[in-house]
Formats: structure tokens, C-alpha cells, sequence
């Protein structure tokens, strides 16, 4: 389908993304699912294609611009690997690079932006909580200044690339309750009073780690204090929508997949003399499946469009995130019917989308917070 938005730039782009996909990802997705993990080498791969460093300045390693049909296309393009624990094991330094590049000291920026973009080091943004999900304001890790250093203490939970990752960017409440009492600090892994553990098993993001994080009166240098103290988590918020607006494109790209997967599977399965293609009722399974699909790709373009431009559309990007899982729920389960017990077998793309939905639909914002986040940045 044509797009009045494609450029040749962007074009080439998707094409340098899609070949990374085929050669460097699908074929050992299986492997890396049942292994739980990915080599390191594969996110110095994804870092020489640029895809860390949107929105990152070119002394700091990063492309020096930003596009955010960019970004949906790496996202979407990974998303149709149907390897989305590998994409998650990638991604998880990306929501920390922005608050590191405008809020962390020069001495910081200087000395390890260029690494995590590049590939080589990881970092992770570590807001969550035990106790609080996404229930930010209620975030209960403190931190209070102690001569020349912040002692920290709390924890951190479902923290992304947790275990691997080198920096962390850490929300820590300073001041009194709400959002405006939390400031962001720049903890490095070997920091006195720092721990971590993995969770455990996990329904799905097989190949990505996830890490409990404990503060047990961690010392962090006052000069780690990220922005000004109070209004670190307001000063970020920002991040959190091109987040959501990479987990809607990842859904497409999933979607896109799932669909494939079941034309491809319609078009040759026999069933009672027929092809499945032929038997209505799937046929009208994929006509819903496609029609989704193309829907929320118009949907994300047009909120690309509009953060290109300048603006930042939060009500429509929360309502394309709930669209998108929705919908990626509806067509990863019509593709596990129509390929009937193949798909539920290990080892196909389709087993894969199936159990990667739910987490689609609690991070990044949770379904239902979203649809609450819509509605009150539309006034009501």
C-alpha cells in the first residue's frame, strides 16, 4: 500500500532494518528464546544502524536528528521478526538515553552516552516499583542528601536489561508526595549499596532479562543528581510517549506478521478437499485481521506526522496504544486458529506473537491507565 509519508531516506531505512531482521535475527530466534538471552554483539549490530541514537546529538554518538517514522520502522520491523524478547533485550536502554543526554552532568554525558548508543554498554530507566506498578505518584524509593552524596534506599522492579546493564537512571522520591516531590539519579552498577536479581520465569520476552533492583543506603555522588531535585520525573515525561508510540509500532509489526503468517498457512493447508484460503470463514477472519492492521499503520503515521511537526499528541498516542494491543490481541488469536496446532507448537512466529500480547498491553502504560490518560488530556 502506498504511503504519502515515505521518503527515499525513510525507505532505505526500513529496507537497512529489514535485512538486519532477516539476517541477523530470524534465524536464530529460537535459539536465543529457549537460551533466555542474546549475544552482546547483537546490540553493537542494532547500534551501528543508528536505531539508539534518534534524538541524541552526533557529539554524544547519536544520529544528530530525529524522525519518528524512523522509529516506527525499527520498531515495526523488529516487531515482524515474531522475536519480540530479542527486541526487548535491545530496547530497554532506550527510554534512559534521552534523560541522560538533557538532564545528566556534562562529566556523565561525555563519558558514557557514546557507549550505550553505540552498543557497547547498557543502561536502563528504573521508575517501577513492587508496590506501585504504574502508579507513579505513589513511588516509594527515597533519597535524601548526605553531605557531597544522595543515599538512596527502596527497589526497583520488571526493570529491562536490569542484570546487564551498566548505568541506570533512577526515579527516587526527595521531597513530598506526588510527582513534583521525585528526582532522577545517574547510579552506575558497582555503587555501594547497589544489588540486583532476575526474576523469574516469565510467560514471555524469553530471550530479554528483566532484574529487581535493591538501594540499601546507596551512596550516589550529589554530582548524579539528574535536572533540578523535585521535578525529575515532570522533566521526562516526554520520553514515555515516544515509548508508547515504539510499543504501538511494535504491536503493527506484530500484527503484520501474524498476518502473513496465516495467508501463508490459508493458502497451502488442505482442509475437506479445500484450500483453508478458499473456506469462507477464514477467509473473513483474515479480511478482519488486515483491516486492523492497516488501520492502526494509519493511525501511527498520522501521530508520526504530527510529533514530526513538532507537537506532541498524547491523548491520540495513549488511544493508538489501547487501539493497537487490542487489536494485536485479536489477530495474534484469529492467526493461533487458523494455523490450529502448528501455531501452538514451539519454534514458529506465531507461538511467539501469541504469548508476547499481554505484555504489550501493561508496559509502557497499562491499557487501562492509558484510556484514563487519554480522556484527560482530551479535557474531560
Amino acid at each position: 500500500m502506498l504511503n504519502a509519508y515515505d521518503t527515499e531516506e525513510r525507505r532505505q531505512f526500513r529496507d537497512t532494518v529489514r535485512r538486519f531482521v532477516d539476517t541477523e535475527v530470524r534465524p536464530y530466534a529460537d535459539e536465543w528464546d529457549e537460551a533466555g538471552d542474546i549475544p552482546w554483539e547483537l546490540h553493537e549490530k542494532a547500534g551501528s544502524l543508528g536505531v539508539f541514537g534518534f534524538g541524541i546529538d552526533e557529539q554524544y554518538g547519536g544520529l544528530g536528528f530525529d524522525d519518528c517514522f524512523m522509529r516506527k520502522a525499527w520498531m515495526e520491523e523488529m516487531g515482524a521478526s515474531g522475536a519480540n524478547g530479542v527486541l526487548a533485550a535491545l530496547v530497554g536502554r532506550t527510554i534512559s538515553i534521552d534523560p541522560i543526554q538533557k538532564l545528566a552532568s556534562e562529566e556523565i554525558r561525555e563519558r558514557v552516552l557514546a557507549d550505550v548508543v553505540a552498543g557497547r554498554k547498557g543502561s536502563s530507566l528504573a521508575i517501577t516499583e513492587p508496590s506501585g506498578g504504574s502508579d507513579v505518584a505513589n513511588l516509594q524509593t527515597r533519597a535524601h542528601r548526605d553531605g557531597n552524596h544522595y543515599v538512596l534506599n527502596g527497589s526497583k522492579t520488571f526493570i529491562t536489561g536490569g542484570m546487564k546493564s551498566d548505568y541506570f537512571v533512577v526515579g527516587a522520591r526527595t521531597g513530598g508526595e506526588g510527582l513534583n516531590g521525585i528526582s532522577l539519579f545517574f547510579v552506575e552498577k558497582d555503587f555501594p549499596g547497589f544489588s540486583r536479581t532476575p526474576l523469574g520465569a516469565k510467560m514471555g520476552w524469553w530471550a530479554s532479562d528483566q532484574a529487581t533492583l535493591y538501594f540499601d543506603d546507596c551512596r550516589v555522588p550529589a554530582e548524579n543528581l539528574m535536572g533540578t531535585e523535585g521535578r525529575g520525573f515532570i522533566e521526562i515525561m516526554k520520553n514515555f510517549n515516544l515509548e508508547r508510540v515504539g510499543l504501538t509500532a511494535e504491536a503493527l509489526g506484530m500484527m503484520k506478521e501474524a498476518l502473513r503468517c496465516s495467508i501463508e498457512w490459508a493458502q497451502e493447508r488442505k482442509t475437506f478437499g479445500q484450500r483453508l484460503i478458499e473456506h469462507q470463514v477464514i477467509r473473513h477472519k483474515i479480511a478482519d485481521m488486515s483491516a486492523k492492521t492497516e488501520a492502526l499503520d494509519a493511525y501511527l503515521d498520522q501521530i508520526c506526522h504530527t510529533i514530526n511537526e513538532g507537537e506532541m499528541p498524547v491523548a491520540e498516542i495513549c488511544k493508538a496504544k489501547v487501539f493497537g494491543t487490542k487489536a494485536l490481541e485479536f489477530v495474534a488469536s484469529e492467526a493461533m486458529q487458523i494455523l490450529g496446532g502448528a501455531g501452538y507448537l514451539r519454534g514458529n512466529s506465531v507461538e511467539r506473537i501469541y504469548r508476547e500480547v499481554k505484555v504489550l498491553a501493561i508496559g509502557g502504560g497499562s491499557e487501562e491507565i492509558m484510556r484514563d490518560l487519554a480522556v484527560r488530556q482530551m479535557g474531560l
